[in-house]
């Protein structure tokens, strides 16, 4: 027993150099506990608090990468709307456009050629239109 009180002083006097080394002799266990204990005890609380705040930060970064996919989806619904809104507005033009068009003039039968190519007349009329 006497010998292990020897190294617990040994190795209490190498990690606490502002203190001089005890002349060797029988110390107590609980004097040489706190002191190895201690830096267990303050290095979990920090690693208890690094691990607090990175797991805040990682939360931060999750909501704001929520937040700008978010709004990013926003930004995709309202340009689909906004194509689709110019689309309705190019189909009615393309509709008055068709009822004008003379089918006999060199024009109605250029695009009578030209829709041959499409569905429909309507979406040869619309492609026409934003083309020109």
């Amino acid at each position: 027993m006497d010998s292990i009180d020897k190294l617990l002083a040994q190795i209490k006097a190498e990690y606490d150099p502002i203190k001089p080394a005890p002349a060797p002799q029988q110390s107590k266990p609980d004097v040489i506990s706190p002191f190895i204990s201690t830096p267990s005890k303050s290095q979990s609380i920090i690693d208890n608090i690094l691990a607090e705040v990175k797991a805040d930060v990682e939360e931060k970064a999750a909501a704001e990468e929520l937040q700008r996919q978010q709004e990013l989806e926003q930004e995709r619904i309202r340009q689909e709307q906004i194509k689709a809104q110019q689309l309705e507005v190019v189909q009615k033009q393309a509709k008055e456009w068709l009822k004008k068009l003379d089918p006999l003039s060199p024009e109605g039968l250029w695009f009578e050629s030209f829709a041959e190519g499409y569905p429909s007349k309507l979406a040869a009329a619309v492609e026409y239109l934003q083309n020109n």
